[in-house]
């Protein structure tokens, strides 16, 4: 490079350009105490709950009034943030089960909390049956 300066300077202008279009994730680490909390189902929405799309992005179904659900799509959380989605308990091939808070905003679900409940390996024993 003849000139390092001109080169860094040139950097320094186009770092910021590239940043503009990374969403900075704005979830909570705990949830809002004076929030509902809410336990609802989450999966791709297109794969599993057959929402319209061009590609795979997670969705959960809301309760609603009358015990029905809503599937609705949701901002915030990346559809392969939790594993790969076509892994086996991939948001595209099983449906979990998360607590989630936030709002729905034109349609779609904006989460501000959104925390994945792990997967049971197996039922629990029976408490009158001993192991074999």
């Amino acid at each position: 490079m003849k000139n390092p300066a001109r080169f860094s300077a040139l950097l320094a202008l186009l770092v910021p350009l590239f940043s503009f279009g990374q969403p900075a994730r704005e979830l909570a680490r705990k949830p809002d105490p004076k929030k509902p909390l809410m336990v609802v189902e989450t999966s791709c929405g297109e794969c599993k709950f057959g929402l319209p799309g061009e590609g795979c992005d997670v969705a959960v179904r809301l309760p609603m009034d009358g015990g029905t659900t809503q599937a609705l799509y949701v901002d915030g959380v990346a559809i392969d943030e939790y594993g790969h989605p076509h892994d086996a308990n991939g948001f595209c091939l099983a449906v979990r089960k998360a607590e989630v808070q936030g709002e729905v905003v034109d349609g779609r679900f904006k989460a501000s909390y959104f925390n994945l409940f792990p997967l049971t390996d197996a039922a629990p024993a029976d408490k009158g049956r001993e192991a074999r």
